[in-house]
């Protein structure tokens, strides 16, 4: 028995038997026994803090990672760093019910990184030049729902998107291939000019990815790790399907998350509004 709960059974029997009666018993000394009631009695000094985590997490239905709690309490003024967040997340069981910090699986030569070809230059002259791409979730009563998305960052329209009840890698390049055969571009077309850029999921630095971006002759361009604003504008879109749609409504079957994803991005692509342009995205894309 560790001696951090020898001293908690201790703590929880005192008015029972004797103190030192007890700790004899467990062989721990009374002195150690004495801090650890000391320090038990102290005010923690990350309450306040905790108070606003949970109720950031509350609010949103435990589905915030520890960055985006980080955002958003220092949109509150309450600057921490992000580590304190994500250590007092994993101490108090605050973490995300939702999505968890994608496990690096050591496949030998199937690892693939790329560099960071982006590098946060989210704006392109012409379509089919700069694509991101990314993979959420949408969580209904029968599960969880895998989206993946591709992003022109010309106009930020959504080129292609593919759901899957399973989070795999033929979900991206079934989504990928997709995106190809919809703006109708050849090797020729492409030919080193389109960069897809993504984080470092398994996906993405797998062998089929590495294997089919070379066949396109697509250029890979990925986030450093832990990074999540090299990839901020397709987290950004995750962010407003969720908030505008997915939240509001809440989905129970998967069949109605599909139904609700193609719904919304319709309209995504061809009425809202874009307020750096005026515009919904494809009314720039047809105009070129």
């Amino acid at each position: 028995m560790r001696t951090q709960i020898k001293y908690e059974v201790i703590y929880r029997h005192r008015d029972r038997y004797a103190i030192s009666t007890m700790c004899r018993f467990f062989e721990v000394s009374r002195s150690g026994y004495y801090d650890f009631v000391n320090r038990k009695n102290k005010p923690c000094k990350d309450d306040e803090l905790i108070k606003y985590i949970q109720y950031c997490q509350k609010s949103n239905g435990n589905t915030y990672g520890y960055r985006r709690v980080w955002l958003w309490l220092e949109g509150k003024g309450i600057h921490r760093n992000p580590k304190t967040i994500l250590r007092i997340m994993k101490k108090y069981g605050l973490l995300s019910e939702i999505r968890r910090r994608r496990k690096w699986v050591q496949m030998g030569k199937q690892m693939h990184k790329y560099e960071n070809r982006l590098n946060r230059n989210f704006s392109a002259d012409v379509p089919n030049r700069k694509w991101v791409t990314d993979i959420s979730y949408i969580h209904t009563k029968q599960g969880v729902l895998y989206l993946s998305v591709i992003c022109d960052l010309y106009d930020r329209s959504i080129i292609a998107y593919k759901t899957g009840t399973e989070q795999t890698v033929n979900l991206v390049l079934d989504t990928i291939r997709l995106a190809v055969r919809k703006e109708k571009l050849s090797k020729k077309k492409i030919a080193g000019e389109l960069q897809l850029h993504s984080d470092q999921g398994f996906q993405y630095t797998s062998h089929g990815y590495f294997k089919l971006t070379q066949s396109y002759g697509i250029l890979p361009s990925m986030s450093r790790r832990g990074n999540c604003y090299d990839n901020a504008l397709a987290e950004n879109f995750f962010g407003i399907l969720k908030t505008e749609c997915i939240y509001r409504h809440k989905p129970a079957t998967f069949q109605e998350a599909k139904e609700m994803i193609d719904r919304y991005i319709h309209f995504y692509n061809h009425e809202r509004i874009q307020l750096k342009t005026g515009v919904a995205p494809l009314t720039l894309r047809h105009s070129t």
